[in-house]
């Protein structure tokens, strides 16, 4: 049986580079934000629906996330439609990856996971944490956003301290080695947890 570990965490608190050493260590990783991404391309099972509800957000067969988002800003309630369209699909792939997976454990990197309720399809769930300052630091560092933006952003998510009280693991991602270290230790734990089973 395979077992399902969730990983979650707030922006710029080092998810993707966790995720890339689950995969590294030789977990299958599912990521919820590429599979949005492929539901929206050309061809993608969200575009014929998307397109009933919002025609002006397909653009040349496939849906333009810009314009979605101002759809978004201007209607409040098109967000609730866009879930309803989006989250069955994005469960659907993810079941789908997990069936397909050939490793003992796989990763579903979802960021709103505890927000769209997916805790209860895990075994287990991670939290990646930092300090609020570091936080901060990494996701300005990027340059894709102001600090306003990414204050709103934050504002909007679950607080990092609910999110890790709700989790089964925390890794603390402060540096790479040390990160790789706590990767390594969860994996040694479930791994001894299944085998007991």
């Amino acid at each position: 049986m395979t077992f399902k570990l969730g990983l979650t965490g707030s922006i710029g608190m080092g998810k993707s580079t966790t995720a890339q050493m689950f995969a590294d260590a030789g977990c299958a990783v599912w990521d919820a934000d590429a599979a949005v991404h492929r539901l929206y391309s050309v061809g993608g099972a969200a575009v014929p629906e998307i397109n009933a509800a919002f025609p002006s957000a397909v653009i040349d067969g496939q849906v333009d996330r810009a314009r979605l988002r101002e759809i978004i800003s201007d209607t409040p309630e098109a967000l609730r439609q866009i879930e309803a369209i989006v989250h069955p699909l994005v469960r659907d792939d993810r079941i789908s990856f997990v069936k397909s997976a050939s490793s003992d454990i796989v990763v579903c990197d979802i960021p709103l996971l505890f927000e769209t309720g997916g805790e209860s399809e895990m075994d287990a769930v991670i939290c990646v944490s930092v300090s609020p300052e570091l936080q901060e630091k990494r996701v300005l560092e990027r340059g894709t956003m102001t600090r306003d933006q990414f204050l709103a952003i934050r504002a909007k998510q679950m607080p990092n301290d609910e999110k890790i009280q709700r989790s089964d693991f925390v890794i603390t991602t402060d540096t790479l080695e040390d990160t790789r270290r706590q990767v390594h230790d969860v994996l040694e734990q479930i791994r001894k947890d299944i085998g007991h089973a």
